[in-house]
């Protein structure tokens, strides 16, 4: 039979430091690459198309970064003041800004040339965005109170919205009806629009709303779901979730920053959503539960988040002008199919030949070749044996004493001192490693002691253990003034600990009565 190694009991970790799957997938975007920028780093905004550039705002300027480097790739500087709103069309040809002095202009963005020019705010423009159905759209949220929805061809107007009392800083064009716009104002206000009519269809979060619906801060923040039959908005601390098909009922209220949430953004399929704040913090929502199920923090309060749609990175910008990028390196699986059929077909060209299972949509990635031979022959099989502890080896050659002092030192964890010391009682042998030592090797021994006697993990063995080292060595002492001086704070620290036990056995039963009266009383 073989020798079985003594089974050292692990710690169980409290159910605060594990990490559920959810916590690991975006513990998975790190290695931040902080990139200082020379003002507040306003916007930032991925491409929906590959290779996924962003594109970000911060001082006068617009800069589109590479994913794969963190490189600007190019700078957009053609504005006379502070830029705002960055934004990459879908098919990542052009690029909508606007600044401080209301002017809208859209660049082509490998030769950043002003196609168009968009001149009809008399106030900042915080909003420049293009419609995600029809991609000669703009939408344009100024601080004049107005909202525009422009046909770039024509640099005209399609719609203006005029109802907003106060500064639009936020607004977005639906992904379901490119008709239909949502955008939230300093009047605390959230507002839905339907461009064909020109009129205002639901107002949300006004003075008019219920007590548990109304906003009582300025709209910073809003976000369609891309169904189009809800939207989220932040008002200063708080998260509220509208029901569109309700007619703009708020379903839910949440409150979990401490200061205001200026960022809000959806991962790739929206089933996930991220929060920005002044509090330094991202915070991720289940969109089902709408449960915070991770929280990332920031050296400086966080003005805009983004994720790339393929889910790989994480950008933030802050108020000191820091523009942070988290990275997750893709597992195998997550590679795309076209990355995939590139490959096995620059494979196929450079053999010149044919791969299996290209026409049907298939390539396999690994291939396991079968050894051949005689189905006859005899196969020998190898097993590689586990090396054992070296306390394990000892223990085996009986060597009890040897054993016992090989967990006495300094690296090893108590739980495998007294993991072997119970291996030891269970063999009878815990008298034969503690006899014949002399003050060199009691020491460890009683500097184990008084260490875990205390403990309520070790403490009842731990008192075993002592009461044994007394009867074995109590007629020697006097001889080392240090064993002597360490048997002084065993007997200390029991009795230390015997008092504080004999302290919470009284509050144990002074709160037994508190709670006894409290529960006749309720009776």
């Amino acid at each position: 039979m073989d020798y079985q190694p003594v089974v050292v009991q692990r710690p169980h970790r409290t159910a605060t430091t594990k990490h559920s799957a959810e916590s690991r997938y975006w513990r998975q975007f790190k290695n931040p690459v902080f990139i200082k920028e020379y003002a507040p780093v306003t916007s930032v905004h991925f491409s929906p198309s590959k290779p996924h550039r962003y594109a970000v705002t911060a001082a006068t300027r617009v800069q589109i970064y590479a994913p794969r480097t963190q490189k600007v790739t190019k700078t957009i500087s053609r504005f006379k003041d502070v830029a705002r709103s960055g934004c990459i069309r879908n098919d990542g040809k052009l690029v909508v800004a606007g600044d401080d002095t209301g002017l809208i202009q859209v660049f082509d963005i490998n030769s950043r040339a002003i196609l168009r020019t968009l001149d009809a705010h008399k106030q900042p423009v915080h909003v420049a965005n293009f419609s995600a159905l029809d991609h000669t759209r703009v939408l344009s949220c100024s601080d004049d109170a107005t909202v525009k929805l422009w046909d770039v061809p024509s640099q005209s107007p399609v719609a203006t919205f005029h109802d907003h009392t106060d500064y639009v800083r936020a607004g977005q064009v639906s992904a379901a009806n490119p008709h239909l716009v949502l955008t939230g104002s300093y009047d605390t206000t959230v507002r839905l629009w339907d461009s064909r009519s020109g009129a205002c269809e639901m107002v949300m979060g006004g003075p008019d709303a219920g007590a548990g619906s109304r906003n009582t801060a300025p709209v910073e923040q809003v976000l369609l779901f891309p169904s189009g039959t809800a939207a989220l908005s932040a008002a200063g601390p708080i998260l509220r979730v509208w029901d569109l098909v309700a007619g703009g009922r708020c379903t839910r209220a949440l409150s979990n920053h401490q200061k205001t949430v200026t960022a809000l953004a959806f991962d790739a399929n929206a089933g996930r959503l991220l929060s920005g704040g002044l509090d330094h913090m991202v915070k991720v929502y289940d969109v089902g539960t709408y449960k915070v199920v991770h929280t990332m923090r920031y050296p400086a309060p966080v003005l805009c988040v983004a994720i790339s749609p393929d889910e790989t990175h994480i950008a933030a910008g802050m108020s000191d002008g820091t523009l942070s990028v988290r990275r997750r390196q893709p597992k195998a699986s997550e590679a795309s199919s076209d990355a995939l059929f590139a490959a096995a077909a620059t494979f196929e060209s450079f053999l010149g030949g044919s791969l299996p299972g290209i026409g049907e949509g298939k390539v396999k990635s690994k291939v396991k070749s079968k050894p051949v031979g005689d189905v006859d022959e005899m196969r020998v099989e190898s097993r590689r044996r586990k090396r054992l502890r070296e306390y394990d080896r000892l223990l085996k050659g009986f060597k009890y004493s040897a054993a016992l002092d090989s967990v006495l030192r300094k690296n090893v964890p108590p739980t495998t001192a007294f993991a072997l010391i119970q291996e030891l009682i269970h063999r009878d042998g815990l008298r034969t490693a503690l006899s014949g030592r002399d003050d060199v090797l009691l020491e460890p021994v009683l500097r184990l002691l008084l260490k875990t006697v205390n403990d309520p993990r070790f403490g009842q063995m731990a008192c075993d253990v002592a009461s044994l080292v007394i009867e074995m060595y109590g007629a020697v002492l006097g001889q080392s003034p240090l064993i002597d001086s360490l048997f002084l704070r065993l007997r200390k620290k029991v009795a230390q600990e015997l008092l504080f036990q004999k302290e919470l056995l009284k509050t144990k039963g002074a709160l037994d009565m508190v709670l006894a009266s409290a529960a006749l009383m309720a009776g």
